[in-house]
């Protein structure tokens, strides 16, 4: 029996599955009624989390959003939580995870849950490219698109030669495409993207079976990504050159031949910092805790490996050049290095991949957990731009 967490949900939000959604039962919060008794059927705003996190993840900015007249659902993605119809398997088929699959996934949530369309899709970390693949491919449902801690560059792209040909790696665009892993491996401090990492067999266990456990594992890693940490000085990156790269901090560029479990702990909190944290409580942390010992992380980490697939980024070049022309926002912390990761896709998601970006927030006194660090701040940002809509 799954472990209950009712009693840590704020009250008006409601937590229940959906079956026959492109082979999942999905596991969905939702905070305000779709139709009220004597009013039209309530707009819907989708809310997409990232990795390691749940839908639970959003539950600071619902029930805002609800009385603000929506529809708030946030799903357990493919591969998260109390989501069911998904395999676990390294060896198993990563088709099921790749990106359009992803992209139906949240289709059907929409169309089961009797909504034609949703006023905006709304991903955080990997869910931030969901959410722009969902408004890229169908922008007659995903009408508005908000994108969180994560810009979105646009789809891989198809090289031209000077005649006008098509030439180049089916990996030029794709994330971590222009990494030199090499490069970053022979630094005097040999080192590793962390996105590599998370594609190897050694991950999942890595971190499911620590020696801190997983609960402690998840307070240091949710600790060093947050603006908490006082090593985040996030800053724009002049290239993918592996000197560059090493800038960012251990848990994005890792030192060769450590897990995350054991980057993280170089990085955890004392217990005074633990009982400041009013951001991310013990009791909150627990839910995370649980479903993660519960399910081990490699249902997340299979959107990873999709990402450096070259099959998949192949497919996606189906779209190069294609545009989000829906309105668009993109929050991040101000003390958050996922903006930069990707050196130039900041100013490539503003400068061409959206045409309709309506404004770009770095929150003060937020790191990469942006909507539960500053919660007010991010549900004032959403409801203003949800009203311009």
């Amino acid at each position: 029996m799954l472990p209950p967490f009712v009693a840590v949900l704020p009250e008006g939000i409601r937590s229940r599955t959906v079956p026959g959604i492109n082979g999942l039962a999905m596991h969905v919060l939702e905070a305000g009624f779709p139709i009220d008794d004597h009013a039209p059927a309530r707009p819907a705003v989708l809310l997409l989390h990232g990795f390691p996190e749940l839908a639970y993840s959003w539950r600071k900015v619902m029930l805002p959003l609800a009385q603000a007249g929506y529809h708030v659902i946030a799903p357990d993605q493919r591969g998260y939580g109390r989501t069911t119809g998904w395999s676990a398997d390294y060896d198993g088929p990563l088709e099921p995870f790749r990106m359009l699959n992803l992209v139906r996934d949240a289709l059907g949530l929409v169309f089961a849950l009797g909504h034609p369309s949703v006023a905006a899709v709304v991903g955080h970390d990997f869910g931030s490219p969901v959410a722009a693949w969902c408004a890229l491919l169908r922008p007659d449902v995903f009408r508005a698109c908000v994108l969180m801690s994560a810009p979105f560059g646009g789809p891989p792209a198809l090289p031209l030669h000077a005649t006008g040909n098509a030439t180049g790696n089916a990996l030029s665009d794709a994330a971590p495409a222009g990494v030199d892993h090499v490069a970053l491996a022979a630094l005097p401090r040999p080192r590793v993207h962390y996105q590599a990492w998370y594609g190897t067999r050694a991950a999942n266990a890595d971190m499911q079976h620590c020696p801190q456990g997983v609960h402690a594992f998840l307070r240091a890693y949710y600790h060093c990504k947050s603006a908490d940490w006082r090593g985040n000085q996030p800053h724009p990156l002049a290239s993918y050159a592996a000197d560059a790269l090493a800038q960012m901090p251990t848990y994005y560029i890792m030192d060769a031949g450590q897990g995350m479990a054991q980057t993280a702990a170089t990085m955890a909190p004392n217990a005074a910092e633990i009982v400041a944290c009013q951001w991310l409580t013990e009791a909150e942390l627990a839910v995370y805790a649980a479903e993660y010992q519960r399910n081990g992380f490699q249902g997340g980490l299979q959107w990873y490996r999709c990402s450096a697939e070259p099959r998949f980024i192949t497919e996606q070049q189906t779209w190069a050049g294609r545009t989000i022309d829906v309105p668009s926002m993109f929050i991040a912390g101000q003390s958050d290095w996922g903006t930069y990761q990707k050196p130039g896709e900041l100013e490539k998601m503003q400068r061409t991949a959206c045409t309709r970006m309506r404004s770009v927030h770095l929150v003060e006194g937020a790191g990469h957990w942006v909507q539960q660090e500053q919660p007010e701040q991010v549900t004032a940002l959403l409801l203003d731009f949800l009203r311009t809509l």
